[in-house]
């Protein structure tokens, strides 16, 4: 049967993973387990080493030395602990990606143009663990910077399962709970390891259904079925959108919240589904960066509280709320498309903001 082949993220990401990344993962899974099993002490470098070595297997030599180099400037940067000086070092090392000469060199390392989406796509979000690597280590006192080494940060950089496409988890959580040694119990690891495989397995082929039958990306690519199609049918194929988008990111992030599991820690909490959200504000604050679950993590934690935030005045969260959603603009390609969407995004935050503190007003509630 023919499939609905305009959603890109899911025709690439399940190609590779059939191809190479599920393999990977399973023996990031095989090492883990041995590990916790044998030396639960060394297991942070024992995953390091495989993240490693996984990375060279599928970006080469040289986009190994990319992601090493992206790691080593970061770390000697934050040396001074000062966090407008690591932001900047964020912003350039991001901003390399889209320097044409630059691009066109990486591409010539490659066979094919997907190996080099994919060195792309990887560096992106390795450019996020190196920010929250930096901040933290520029937030903390002298007496925490042991715990703060750069073997710790590349074992958090080269953590497999979150390597390619995320989550993000901050480094403070990523190093505390891969410092934290519990018992092993392979009877526990092997139920959540079928019960989570059993889930995914559930919403991967769900999405295979959508993908094959209702052909949602398809009708939003040519203008006269759009054209055509009543106000009602339009709803309906933003909703089917919207709930594709969701079922997509159980499996993308399903899997390595699994992995994670499966290795001792916690991963980020998914977002309940956009058909129960009624507030704005909420699915951005719940939602927003489910788009890429590890924004919501950079952006609220290192960049919305420290500039203010709720709790500043509201020019203050105004600026603080643009500032938001222009890194993820930018981190997202910087086209002018998407300062449009962030502009947008922020306004309807901004304005569902500003009709609450309407309607708190005394006057006003003893009127309604």
């Amino acid at each position: 049967m023919l499939q609905d082949p305009v959603d890109f993220e899911w025709s690439y990401w399940i190609e590779w993973g059939r191809e190479r990344i599920l393999w990977l993962l399973a023996g990031h899974l095989l090492v883990s387990q041995v590990s916790r099993l044998l030396v639960e002490k060394y297991k942070p470098w024992c995953l390091m080493i495989y993240g490693m070595t996984a990375c060279w297997l599928l970006l080469g030599i040289k986009g190994f030395a990319v992601i090493l180099l992206h790691a080593t400037i970061s770390f000697a940067v934050a040396q001074f602990q000062l966090s407008l000086l690591s932001w900047l070092c964020s912003l350039i090392l991001l901003s390399t990606l889209r320097i044409p000469a630059v691009e066109d060199a990486k591409r010539k390392w490659y066979d094919t143009e997907n190996e080099y989406y994919l060195l792309l796509f990887t560096v992106s979000v390795r450019c996020l663990f190196c920010t929250s690597f930096s901040l933290e280590y520029c937030w903390h006192r002298p007496a925490e910077k042991s715990s703060h080494s750069f073997l710790w940060m590349l074992a958090y950089v080269f953590y497999y399962p979150m390597f390619h496409n995320g989550p993000l988890m901050n480094f403070d959580e990523f190093s505390k709970q891969m410092r934290r040694q519990e018992a092993f119990s392979f009877k526990t690891n092997l139920s959540i390891l079928i019960v989570g495989i059993i889930r995914i397995f559930f919403w991967w082929c769900l999405a295979e259904l959508m993908i094959h039958l209702m052909y949602i990306h398809a009708l939003y690519s040519s203008a006269l079925p759009l054209e055509t199609a009543s106000y009602w049918a339009l709803g309906g194929l933003a909703l089917a959108q919207v709930l594709f988008f969701y079922v997509k990111y159980l499996v993308l992030y399903g899997v390595p919240a699994l992995l994670l599991r499966m290795d001792g820690l916690k991963p980020p909490t998914l977002p309940p589904c956009v058909s129960l959200m009624h507030s704005f504000t909420k699915m951005w604050r719940l939602w927003m960066f489910f788009f890429l679950i590890h924004m919501l993590l950079i952006c609220r934690r290192y960049i919305y509280v420290p500039m203010g935030g709720s709790q500043s005045s509201v020019l203050g969260m105004l600026f603080s709320t643009a500032l938001t959603f222009a890194f993820v603009s930018y981190w997202h390609g910087g086209e002018s498309y998407l300062w449009y969407w962030g502009a947008l995004n922020w306004l309807g935050v901004i304005v569902e903001n500003g009709v609450k503190r309407i309607l708190s007003i005394s006057l006003i509630q003893d009127l309604i």
